[in-house]
């Protein structure tokens, strides 16, 4: 027998103390939602390669499609305590800067995207541009990075290209 999971919604504002419920992580949330007026999705993800290069010190670079929409590479928040409290928000923030993610060295990762759809694709791009850096260096070979125009030519209509994935990912789903 499936057992449904009990999902309950929070509502945070991006400035203030965090509503009654919501995590404590999501003081980061409201740091970029503060710095980014571009920014109308911010997911924070625990995925297997990101978090395996994560402990390299290492982010992905651009060497596939994926890769390029985060190119040259996403920073690097080296702190791997948890992100609760404003100083560390306010630092991440910061490190993460106009980039379209950070990655948390041993904590996983931030996307953020005009939407949150945008951001839920890029975690999904950022997950497998981390697998591709991974086996990329398990072969000990020095990988072709893309060059700038590589990436420019690459990362097109991105739009486009996040409502593509977010389409595929969420087909089916029967919530949507």
């Amino acid at each position: 027998m499936r057992r449904a999971a009990l999902v309950m919604t929070v509502v945070v504002a991006t400035t203030g103390k965090l509503a009654a419920g919501a995590l404590p992580d999501v003081i980061a949330h409201q740091h970029i939602y503060r710095r980014r007026t571009d920014v109308g999705g911010v997911v924070r993800f625990q995925s297997p390669h990101v978090m395996a290069l994560s402990a390299l010190g290492r982010t992905p670079r651009a060497l596939h499609g994926f890769g390029a929409y985060f190119a040259p590479c996403p920073p690097l928040h080296s702190d791997p305590r948890l992100v609760r409290d404003d100083a560390s928000a306010a630092a991440l923030a910061e490190r993460m800067g106009g980039a379209r993610a950070i990655v948390m060295r041993g904590n996983g990762a931030v996307t953020s995207g005009e939407s949150l759809e945008e951001a839920v694709a890029l975690a999904w791009y950022l997950e497998d541009a981390a697998r591709i850096e991974l086996a990329v260096l398990n072969t000990g070979e020095e990988p072709l990075v893309f060059t700038a125009e590589e990436v420019r030519d690459r990362a097109i209509d991105v739009r486009s290209m996040l409502q593509r994935m977010w389409n595929w990912m969420s087909a089916g789903d029967p919530e949507l």
